[in-house]
């Protein structure tokens, strides 16, 4: 929420049943209201201007001018007064993130994650944060980790530094570097999703992480994470 009332929010989006269901969601949470809609990019980019919302949500593929330009446009590098842009797409191409992220987006998330992560990749980026969709943030940490060197013949192992998590937190975090949602995560060690939250929040602490993506982070590069889920 902004000082002055809800977070203000624009839709950009040229499939009129997404920009319904986006405000559907969006408007249910009591700190956010949605304050204009377009069908494509230079729509989007006008109202934005002419609005001054505190949060634009783009698709990518939109007419006129596509989401990634639309980023660039408000957010890029060199905007004298930057907006906040979150992309919200069904396409999930890596090259996809890193043009929007570099160009300023405050996160990028894929339509099927659902309104949980929806809502919480607003909230996030009206905190400073950055949300990747868990499936993109797994997949990028694989391909950009870097393999572990071999150890030498013979030689002694390494003093393994004791984890600052407990064992259900490290099945948590392990649980997160494999893209599930907290509902998933919940489904699947038969707690809430309200109480996987709060572990998530306390991993989150322990490890000095801003995000998910910091959580998976470490995961990957101590050895803790597991095979994703279809490999």
């Amino acid at each position: 929420m902004t000082p002055n009332g809800p977070t203000r929010i624009l839709i950009a989006d040229d499939q009129e049943d997404v920009r319904s269901g986006f405000r559907l969601i969006l408007g249910s949470q009591p700190d956010m209201t949605v304050v204009g809609e377009a069908a494509d990019g230079l729509t989007a980019v006008d109202l934005a201007r002419t609005l001054r919302p505190d949060l634009i949500l783009a698709d990518i593929r939109m007419p006129g001018l596509d989401g990634l330009e639309l980023t660039r446009h408000l957010a890029g590098p060199g905007v004298p007064d930057p907006m906040r842009v979150l992309v919200v797409t069904t396409f999930d191409h890596d090259d996809y993130v890193r043009t929007a992220l570099a160009d300023g987006a405050c996160g990028f998330l894929l339509k099927r994650s659902g309104p949980g992560l929806l809502i919480e990749g607003v909230r996030a980026a009206m905190a400073g944060d950055v949300l990747i969709s868990p499936q993109i943030t797994v997949r990028l940490l694989r391909t950009l980790a870097p393999a572990p060197a071999p150890a030498p013949t013979n030689a002694p192992a390494a003093p393994t530094a004791p984890s600052p998590l407990t064992a259900r937190e490290a099945e948590i975090a392990r649980l997160v570097a494999e893209g599930l949602t907290n509902a998933e995560i919940g489904e699947k060690l038969f707690i809430s999703a309200g109480t996987a939250k709060t572990h998530i929040a306390n991993v989150q602490a322990k490890l000095k992480a801003r995000n998910r993506v910091g959580i998976a982070a470490w995961t990957w590069e101590n050895g803790l994470a597991g095979p994703v889920p279809g490999e």
